[in-house]
């Protein structure tokens, strides 16, 4: 007999070689109807696989994170399967699970694959998963698995399998198709009810520009017709809020080709909205005891050198800039914390004079590869709403904690309530990743779990997910349309401060190692602004918005008077402008519902008459006639419900 643990601490008994099916079916019936994935000691496995330890078990649904995944890796096989039938010769790579979905890169070779091509393909993966097939795990010999794959004459397989030991390959095996895998399956291929396949893409192989480019097919799969039903429907809705459609017409940014990729140009409209962004944030930063810095956008090499950025990112970052002086080299600044660093050592410090809280927005370029940007949620240089506090031990936990509270405030100032919080330690399996003493991390990962109960934040625990020099806290964002950003992040570094050799004087009159403290609640302000795009569908906060309010003439002989109600408007700080063109009342509203122009206030005769102005708000119709100084009293309520003081 073996002891099985459930998540719940409850220990039971089972015969050797019992499956996790077997567990579920000793639940519930209805527990091993829902079952679709294990994890046993922390280990992925399969429903039918033979238990032969004590251990701990978790059993997975559709509904769970892990089960889903198991759901969408099975569903690349079946895609995999059904492209091997319709292309023979077609060379298969790698096929994930994603955050939504699945994909598979394969050679076609001289074939072509496309769009037109997915109902037919959609319909052979339909009839495989008709077929009920199970998923087995093999295991296979190095030589065996290389035989296989060299008979295939497919080079990207052995490649992979080359880079394997012998004793740790797996195949998994259904109907009448076999791949190299690791594992992590549904229990057969009957639980794929509905499949969609939603774009190709190219993608070099291993990511490597000097590899072939593969095509790269994305899909996604559900258990019930209806949930795909309800998943296509809000990919409509997305591609109504896609940034990129709203900044255009908007009219808040654009990109260049002659600029080049991945470096965004801020319109007049976009660079006012980054502009109120910017002073929203430094005014509350003011208030919570930051100083504004201002650093340049290169740096010599030996900075990132020291700070350890270069031996992680170097060989993938910009290319070094050289100057007509020899051996001289600078690199475009991918992080502001080493300048920072460089200003906090400018002169030397008393434990009475910390925390040092240093804030800047600044600008840092990052080379991605072309086929990995996209609008301004992936570029090549944006603005980050960088800080940096220098504190000594002692304060770290209140420093962290205002640091929350300052995230909070920006989220609920711009309409993001729905968030949980990740804490990300480091892998232990992969010490190679990180730099630091044990010690330093240790006490760096206990800070923030405490300071993320304190606050009383709905967090989880990710291992793997630090950064290379410290562990963070990433905000996890939930946008109208369910979707999950990571926004905010506070990070705490015992390292560069010993790289960099940060000192203050103690109060023992003995140099101490300041705790660095990492934060960007926006993140960046391209990203940013892109996920409020996306999140208001352009309808952004009243307090945000480039222009509030939009006055509609009747006609031409009433332009004087709205130039008045413009002046009085300019008072009150409501930004404003006239629509005086000699159009119809009706197309001036729709263009204005259009624009997203929170208010319409429409003058004619009556409104000249009166002194008043007829108001409409967008999205919401008529509110009737009134005053400016009611109109501004009502903008100003509006922006006091969101924008609260800090």
């Amino acid at each position: 007999m073996i002891k099985i643990t459930l998540p719940d601490g409850s220990v039971k008994e089972f015969p050797k070689n019992s499956t996790p099916m077997d567990v579920a079916k000793s639940i519930s019936e209805g527990l091993a109807r829902n079952v679709i994935s294990a994890s046993f000691n922390g280990t992925t496995v399969e429903t039918a696989t033979p238990l032969t330890t004590d251990g701990n078990l978790t059993l997975f649904t559709w509904n769970d994170a892990a089960g889903k995944k198991a759901f969408w890796h099975s569903s690349a096989h079946v895609l995999a399967q059904a492209l091997e039938e319709l292309y023979p010769g077609v060379k298969l790579t790698i096929g994930p699970a994603i955050d939504n979905g699945f994909y598979y890169d394969v050679d076609p070779g001289d074939q072509s694959i496309s769009e037109k091509d997915f109902p037919a393909i959609e319909k052979k993966m339909l009839d495989i998963a008709r077929g009920k097939y199970d998923y087995r795990m093999r295991s296979v010999t190095k030589a065996e698995a290389l035989d296989y794959y060299k008979k295939q004459h497919n080079e990207y397989k052995v490649e992979l399998i080359e880079n394997l030991e012998d004793g740790t390959i797996t195949f998994c095996d259904h109907s009448t198709f076999s791949d190299l895998c690791r594992g992590g399956h549904i229990p057969n291929t009957g639980i794929i009810k509905a499949v969609k396949l939603l774009n190709t893409a190219g993608a070099y192989w291993r990511g490597n520009e000097n590899n072939k480019q593969l095509t790269r097919i994305y899909g996604i799969s559900f258990p019930k017709q209806k949930e795909l039903t309800e998943y296509l429907h809000l990919l409509e809705e997305a591609k109504k809020r896609d940034h990129r459609k709203l900044g255009k017409e908007l009219e808040l940014f654009t990109f260049s080709p002659k600029v080049g990729q991945g470096l965004p140009l801020w319109l007049p409209k976009g660079a006012a909205l980054r502009e109120r962004l910017e002073n929203f944030l430094k005014k509350a930063q003011k208030k919570a005891g930051y100083e504004q810095v201002v650093s340049p956008h290169i740096g010599q090499k030996e900075l990132y050198v020291t700070s350890g950025h270069y031996a992680k990112y170097g060989e993938d970052s910009f290319q070094p800039i050289h100057t007509p002086h020899e051996g001289e080299e600078f690199l475009l600044k991918p992080m502001n914390c080493p300048h920072h660093c460089e200003i906090y050592n400018a002169r030397p410090w008393s434990y009475k004079e910390l925390p040092k809280r240093y804030a800047e927005f600044g600008t840092v370029y990052r080379y991605e590869q072309s086929g990995e940007l996209h609008g301004l949620t992936r570029v090549r240089g944006f603005t980050q709403d960088d800080a940096h506090i220098f504190c000594t031990p002692d304060q770290l936990d209140a420093e962290f904690k205002n640091v929350i509270d300052l995230v909070l405030y920006v989220f609920g100032s711009l309409g993001f309530e729905n968030f949980t919080a990740q804490v990300s330690l480091r892998d232990p399996e992969n010490p190679g990743k990180y730099i630091g003493s044990n010690e330093n991390w240790e006490k760096a990962e206990q800070a923030i779990i405490n300071a993320a109960k304190e606050k009383g934040l709905n967090y989880v625990i990710e291992t793997g997910e630090a950064a290379f020099y410290g562990p963070k806290l990433d905000f996890m964002v939930k946008d109208a349309l369910g979707r999950s950003w990571q926004l905010g992040t506070i990070q705490v570094d015992y390292n560069l401060p010993e790289r960099f050799d940060l000192s203050y004087k103690g109060s023992d009159n003995e140099l101490h190692r300041p705790v660095m403290i990492h934060r960007a609640p926006f993140g960046s302000i391209e990203r940013f602004v892109a996920i409020l795009l996306e999140h208001t569908a352009g309808n952004f906060p009243l307090w945000l918005m480039p222009d509030q309010a939009i006055i509609l003439s009747i006609s031409e002989k009433y332009e004087k008077y709205a130039e008045k109600v413009l002046n009085l408007l300019e008072n009150y700080e409501i930004r404003a402008l006239i629509d005086n063109r000699n159009e119809t009342i009706g197309k001036k509203i729709r263009e204005a519902e259009m624009n997203k122009i929170p208010y319409m206030l429409i003058v004619g005769e009556n409104e000249e008459k009166e002194g008043t102005i007829s108001v409409r708000k967008h999205g919401e119709g008529d509110l009737g006639a009134i005053t400016v100084d009611a109109f501004a009293k009502i903008v100003e309520e509006e922006i006091n419900r969101t924008l609260k003081q800090f």
